[in-house]
């Protein structure tokens, strides 16, 4: 019997594991529904949590999405990072299959993150905006640093936009990629990487 008992006590989890699980509730409720429509009683009662538990956590639902788009943004900046040494051109299939990868698998945290700027709260906004601004100076190092696109950086004055450009195509093609195009991974990797190579051509 206490056997029994015993195998029906759910463990305790930890900080960070609780704080996760209320992040991947937060994520998948998100990307389904706009942000005005979801509720924090919605993600309490799905992680299994009292609201009290949740608002420890996160004081306002406003500091909860915010740290929803966060945590997609920390895990996307880990993808698109550069390996040093290795030119940018050889580099890109390999990394946008990557985070091609990471959006099939993270689904429900990559459409959330992208709802964010079309939440009505200014500061939710501002943390996406931050996001995108740092996945920006993140491609930009990275071709300023490489042998043969470096020299032709130095010289665009356009390139920064070029760049916001197609941070935003590459975006629009994994949403709608998500939403069941016939278009298999393997093209739409080839797709972002000839519209990135088409922007740094001078």
């Amino acid at each position: 019997m206490a056997g029994k008992q015993g195998e029906r006590t759910r463990r305790r989890l930890s900080t960070g594991e609780r704080r996760e699980q209320l992040l991947s509730v937060g994520a998948r409720l998100f990307s389904e529904s706009p942000y005005d429509e979801v509720w924090i009683e919605q993600v309490a009662e799905i992680a299994g949590v009292s609201r009290g538990l949740l608002y420890h956590y996160f004081p306002t639902k406003r500091d909860f999405f915010a740290a929803v788009v966060e945590r997609e943004s920390g895990r996307m900046l880990a993808m698109t990072a550069a390996v040093p040494g290795i030119p940018v051109r050889e580099q890109l299939a390999a990394g946008l299959d990557t985070y091609l990868e990471y959006v099939s698998a993270h689904a429900h945290g990559y459409r959330a993150f992208h709802r964010a700027d079309a939440a009505g709260d200014q500061s939710v906004r501002k943390v996406y905006q931050r996001a995108l601004a740092a996945q920006e100076r993140q491609i930009l190092a990275a071709l300023a640093a490489d042998p043969e696109f470096g020299v032709q950086a130095e010289g665009r004055p356009d390139l920064s936009l070029a760049v916001r450009g197609w941070l935003a195509f590459t975006t629009a093609v994994c949403l709608e990629w998500l939403r069941g195009s016939d278009l298999s991974r393997e093209q739409v990797r080839d797709l972002c990487a000839r519209a990135l190579l088409g922007v740094l051509r001078p």
